[in-house]
């Protein structure tokens, strides 16, 4: 019997259930080389540097080193500045989603996954021991364990009759498509040049009373423009000359736009916020759009995916072996539930202050000027980066605890291998007798050592043992053999501490 089947496109969480060896098999409904349209264009926050603790980052970036702040990053056509806060959360890769999977799958097939394309899965069924997973033209397949990750119209979710609650609904028409522009509203960055208006930089969003228009200049292929109106026609047909017509309309001057590729006209009303009911039904879990679904603004989808797979991988696997603690793969609810709580309340947010009328205006006005102050933008940025969540770690305390560790240029390639892992500054700390489960690592410059998660969240602080083993019980088996596959880490170089913010 199979130990994990992963309903739909989760490469991820494939990549983290191999790392702890556990051998999934992927059901892919696509044939093998097709290409779908791109819902996202980059990765943000927290994801960003978490693909960067698998060794992705460089991949998907194409060039060497660690993933850097950006100097601002966007918020409801707003940029808010970071470069003079103490911690800047804000991470940007601009990458197409197709590219992500691609990088993903890659990764899937080096650590031995087995995908099968062409394979459409229409229905499950689960007892005490098993599930089986039902697919159209074929044998069905029986597996400890199943993860839908099929998407919002997941049938995996439908099967197990979880229900998908609208909880935030945003009521604009939005239009998009490739466009191409005349050589005079083009400027030397691919901005926008808007006459009266000035320039909408590229990736960025314009507000007016009227909508918003958003510019996407990327690279090897015409710029996509994105707008959003309210109280227009539900079924107007997807055009340049309607995108055209939409944007001439926002700005509130004549915009000659040219054609690029018609097949990628589109038009959407009403996005809507999407939360499943739970994310767990006896053996079967949830993931990505199949748990949460939200509008396109920012990309939330795949940045949150992509974390719900890093939390999940690790625990399912402990699951899926049989030594996972008492309630071990319940806290994937309870810490990835908040999470996206908080990007339902932000999207909230932005939709607000885009939104047309003088009223509007007047409280962009005021926001703006709150921007002028660090703690505003520290607090914003870390709203948006997926940095301000803090896990519930029980009784260990710390301010770092419950927050993903510190970057710790020692500690980079470490977790790369998917184990928890005990930087010691005091060299006096040992994780006996989980010894064979956790590594042990020297970390100088650290004020106290860090128990971190494979997810790279801290479990524990501290400067003595103690609450170290009540720490070590909580997240991880206590067996004979070790729980990954991968080997303890010997003869490590001392990690440096930079900084570490709380």
């Amino acid at each position: 019997m199979i130990d994990v089947v992963i309903a739909g496109g989760g490469p991820k969480l494939a990549c983290e259930l191999a790392l702890a060896g556990v051998r999934p098999l992927v059901l892919e409904r696509r044939p093998a080389g097709e290409i779908t349209q791109n819902r996202a264009n980059g990765v943000v926050g927290q994801a960003v540097l978490m693909l960067d603790q698998r060794g992705l980052y460089e991949r998907l970036a194409g060039a060497g080193g660690a993933p850097e702040p950006v100097p601002d990053h966007p918020f409801a056509a707003f940029r808010i500045d970071q470069r003079d806060l103490p911690d800047r959360p804000a991470y940007s890769l601009v990458v197409p989603q197709h590219r992500v999977e691609q990088v993903l799958a890659e990764r899937a097939a080096e650590l031995g996954v087995e995908v099968r394309r062409g394979a459409e899965v229409t229905g499950l069924a689960q007892d005490e021991k098993s599930v089986t997973i039902a697919v159209r033209g074929q044998e069905s397949v029986e597996a400890s364990y199943a993860v839908g990750a099929d998407g919002s119209r997941s049938v995996v979710r439908e099967a197990l009759g979880i229900g998908f609650p609208a909880v935030a609904r945003d009521e604009s028409l939005w239009r998009w498509g490739r466009v191409s522009g005349p050589p005079e509203m083009t400027g030397a960055d691919r901005s926008l040049i808007v006459p009266g208006l000035g320039a909408v930089a590229p990736r960025d969003s314009l507000r007016t009373e009227h909508g918003v228009v958003t510019w996407g200049p990327y690279p090897g292929q015409d710029p996509i423009l994105i707008t959003r109106e309210r109280d227009q026609p539900e079924d107007e047909e997807a055009s340049l000359d309607n995108l055209r017509a939409s944007a001439s309309r926002v700005l509130g001057t004549d915009m000659p736009l040219g054609p690029s590729l018609p097949d990628t006209m589109r038009t959407h009303t009403g996005w809507e916020s999407r939360i499943a009911a739970r994310y767990r039904e006896g053996r079967v879990l949830l993931l990505g759009d199949a748990a949460h679904v939200h509008p396109p603004m920012g990309g939330p989808g795949l940045n949150l995916g992509l974390l719900d797979a890093f939390n999940l991988g690790w625990k399912l696997a402990a699951e899926v072996q049989g030594h996972a603690p008492e309630g071990l793969l319940d806290t994937y609810e309870s810490e990835r539930r908040p999470a996206v709580d908080r990007v339902v309340l932000q999207l909230a947010t932005q939709n607000v202050l885009v939104s047309p009328g003088a009223q509007v205006t007047a409280l962009r006005q005021v926001f703006g000027e709150l921007l002028a102050l660090p703690g505003t933008r520290q607090h914003i940025l870390g709203l948006v980066a997926g940095s301000d969540v803090a896990y519930d770690m029980g009784n260990a305390t710390g301010p770092l605890v419950g927050r993903r560790a510190p970057d710790l240029p020692g500690l980079r390639e470490l977790t790369r291998a998917g184990r928890p892992l005990l930087p010691d500054p005091t060299g006096t700390l040992t994780a006996d007798p989980w010894e064979q489960q956790v590594d042990v690592v020297p970390a100088e410059g650290l004020d106290s050592a860090l128990l971190l998660r494979p997810d790279c969240y801290v479990a524990w602080q501290g400067t003595t043992s103690d609450g170290l083993d009540d720490a070590l019980a909580r997240w991880f088996p206590l067996r004979a053999r070790p729980l990954y596959d991968s080997p303890p880490v010997a003869d490590l170089e001392p990690c440096t501490y930079l900084s570490c913010h709380p």
